[in-house]
């Protein structure tokens, strides 16, 4: 793969870069509707696979916030075309890297050496690049290991990066007025915390520590002496990525077995720890040759309120959702409905949320759940359609929700994406014998 010598770092630059990915996707219209005067049976998929293409190759150069705002919008497969979700989900795990030269520039920058006086080998040519970092190999006293690199000026073009991609979230999101800022100012403070690799370092070996009683699942052993606030060393885990797996397994006890530890590590950190892995993606993880699942990665963790996380599963209970009065309750605590909406705005999203949740809480309401259930996927897409068609919810003010909605929705579009991809059957609440 083509390497990088340069990122772009300066507000301009990379606003300039924003605004020539902005004028190919023009073209990318101006042409379609072209060829739609003359063939009237035109589908929007070619439009749809050129604007994908385009709007990656602008952000996978600029890497940093706005490839990961795209690495998570890809997760939600109801959401996007299938193009966008094919052409995002490489900013999972199959970027262009940096160079050599600006790889040990970086190194040097960072830690005040070269890789090559830390550890006995290194490998200056990267074998994993994602949007914020990009992994080496490197040997220590015989030991084969895993050195993450952050980009330059990642974290200094955040704030920057966000307010480009602002006015479009707004129109998206159908978001209204000063509150939204309170969105924005969330997804902010967890990618600031992403390119805190000392932060990384403290929460990955927090989360082994309590989570590596959970069978079938192991992680990679973190080293603070080889890491620094760009620079973070950890195990070489070896295993094939969790998409390529669900890809050629054929074996449904390995799959549950599997899924089974999936699920039981993110229910655990939940309702366990009140703090959880929030990026649950194929690339931050790997099956092993003994069939264990390896966990990688816990830059994105979020912090669970009590006073959210009580009325959040409160809602998992079916007599929440069916009694009116309780659940219209839970609905003002969450900050779904708002003291100041109209009568028709407090209707309309009582039944926009019962629907919601009716819908995505299924897999707690049993003692076991299978996540192969294409009609449960199937419905969430239509649920997602209906809503994008809906003419109504673009009249109503789009600030619903608290801010740790963000994150946890973005969690258990992960999870459930995840599971459906390894077709596993599940014992929900097996993860309380790890209490």
């Amino acid at each position: 793969m083509k390497t990088i010598d340069y990122i772009p770092t300066s507000k301009i630059e990379r606003a300039t870069k924003l605004v020539q990915t902005g004028a190919k996707v023009g073209v990318n219209y101006l042409k379609y509707y072209g060829e739609k005067m003359v063939n009237s049976d035109l589908t929007r998929d070619k439009l749809n696979e050129d604007n994908a293409e385009d709007i990656y190759d602008g952000l996978k150069s600029l890497k940093g916030s706005a490839l990961k705002v795209a690495q998570m919008l890809s997760m939600d497969k109801s959401f996007l075309p299938q193009a966008y979700v094919e052409k995002f989900s490489l900013s999972q795990f199959s970027v262009p890297p940096l160079s050599a030269p600006l790889v040990l520039k970086t190194f040097k920058k960072n830690f005040g050496k070269t890789p090559y006086e830390i550890f006995d080998e290194f490998n200056a040519n990267s074998v994993n690049a994602a949007s914020i970092g990009q992994v080496h190999v490197a040997v220590k006293n015989g030991k084969k290991l895993a050195v993450k690199i952050q980009y330059p000026g990642v974290a200094n073009s955040i704030s920057s990066d966000l307010a480009l991609v602002k006015p479009i979230a707004i129109r998206m999101f159908n978001l209204q007025g000063k509150d939204s800022d309170k969105y924005f100012k969330e997804v902010e403070d967890k990618l600031v915390e992403e390119t805190n690799y000392l932060l990384e370092l403290e929460q990955s070996q927090e989360v082994v520590q309590a989570c590596k009683k959970i069978e079938n699942l192991v992680f990679p052993e973190y080293y603070p002496a080889y890491s620094s606030e760009k620079i973070i060393t950890m195990d070489w885990m070896t295993g094939i990525h969790l998409s390529e797996f669900t890809k050629n397994n054929t074996n449904q006890k390995t799959a549950n077995k599997i899924g089974q530890a999936l699920w039981d590590f993110y229910m655990y950190q939940i309702h366990i720890l009140r703090k959880v892995h929030a990026d649950p993606h194929p690339g931050n993880f790997l099956v092993n040759k003994k069939e264990e699942l390896v966990a990688l990665d816990f830059g994105c963790m979020k912090q669970i309120p009590n006073d959210f996380y009580t009325p959040y599963f409160e809602l998992i209970d079916k007599k929440v959702i069916n009694s009116p009065k309780i659940f219209n309750t839970k609905l003002f605590e969450l900050e779904i409905l708002r003291r100041d909406d109209s009568k028709e705005e407090v209707d309309y999203f009582t039944a926009l949320f019962h629907d919601l949740l009716s819908l995505f809480t299924k897999p707690f309401q049993s003692q076991t759940f299978d996540f192969s259930d294409e009609t449960f996927f199937e419905s969430i897409a239509q649920l997602g359609e209906r809503f994008s068609k809906d003419t109504n919810l673009r009249k109503m003010n789009g600030n619903r929700g608290s801010k740790h909605f963000i994150y946890m929705n973005r969690t258990f579009f992960g999870l459930y994406n995840l599971m459906f991809d390894l077709k596993a059957t599940i014992v929900v609440n097996e993860f309380e014998k790890y209490k």
